[in-house]
C-alpha cells in the first residue's frame, strides 16, 4: 500500500525542496495567525510553485471565514483544503461547496471513544486528518508534539481514508506505522529544530526513518 506522507507548516525554500526530495506527496501550509509556523497567503503560494506536478499544496485554516478562504484560494491555488478547528459537517459541505476543493477534516483523539465524533463527517469530508488533542493551555489545535494511543486506529472501519498525525518523529514512527498501519502520516514540530523551525536534515532523516520501517515490514 502506498503511504502518504505529508510534511506540514512549511515557510522556507530549503524545508520546501527537502520535503519534495524526500517524496513527500502533501505540503502544508499553516494559517493560523497564533502558530509559529503561520505563512501569509502570497507567500505560501510562491512556495507552493515547487510542489506543481510533484505533490499536493494544502492549505490548514482554523474556523476561517470566507472571507479569508477567498483569499487563501486565490493567492496560493491550494489542492486541497484541511479544516484544523471546531467546524461541523455543515461547514465541511459548505467550504467544498464554495471552493470544488477536496477537503480533509482534523479531529482530535485521546481514547477509542472519540471515533464517533467521525460519523457526522462520512461522505462529506474527503480525508481525515487524527491528531492528539491539545495540552491543557495550548493556544494551537495541532503541531504541539503530543502523540495519542495508536492503537484505539485498529478498531477503525477501512473504508475511513485518514493520515495519522501528533508527536510522530524519526525515533517513533516505525511503532505508529506498526500499530495503527495509516494510509497516510503528517509530521510538522517532529521536524523542526524550534518551534516553527524546519530543518532539512531532520526532514531527511525522517523521510530515511519512514523507509527503514517499511523495509523492515516488508522483510
Amino acid at each position: 500500500m502506498a503511504l502518504d506522507i505529508k510534511i506540514c507548516g512549511l515557510k522556507t525554500d530549503g524545508a520546501m525542496a527537502a520535503a519534495l526530495a524526500g517524496g513527500a506527496s502533501h505540503v502544508g501550509f499553516i494559517f493560523f495567525a497564533k502558530s509559529p509556523r503561520y505563512v501569509e497567503p502570497a507567500e505560501a503560494g510562491r512556495l507552493r510553485e515547487a510542489a506543481r506536478g510533484k505533490a499536493l499544496a494544502v492549505a490548514v485554516t482554523v474556523d476561517a471565514s470566507d472571507a479569508f478562504l477567498d483569499e487563501i484560494v486565490a493567492k496560493m491555488q491550494p489542492d486541497m483544503l484541511q479544516l484544523h478547528g471546531s467546524e461541523t459537517s455543515e461547514r465541511v459541505a459548505e467550504v467544498k461547496a464554495r471552493y470544488g476543493l477536496p477537503v480533509m477534516k482534523a479531529l482530535p483523539l485521546s481514547e477509542a471513544a472519540d471515533l464517533e465524533r467521525i460519523k457526522p463527517f462520512i461522505g462529506i469530508a474527503d480525508r481525515f486528518l487524527f491528531d492528539a488533542k491539545p495540552p491543557k493551555g495550548s493556544e494551537l489545535p495541532g503541531g504541539n508534539g503530543v502523540a495519542f494511543d495508536w492503537r484505539i486506529l485498529a478498531g477503525l472501519d477501512g473504508g475511513v481514508d485518514y493520515m495519522l498525525s501528533g508527536g510522530l518523529n524519526a525515533a517513533n514512527i516505525g511503532d505508529a506505522l506498526r500499530l495503527a498501519n495509516p494510509p497516510g502520516i503528517d509530521i510538522s514540530s517532529g521536524v523542526e529544530s524550534a518551534p516553527g523551525v524546519k530543518g532539512p536534515a531532520l526532514i531527511e532523516q525522517f523521510f530515511r526513518a519512514v523507509r527503514a520501517a517499511r523495509d523492515n515490514r516488508a522483510a
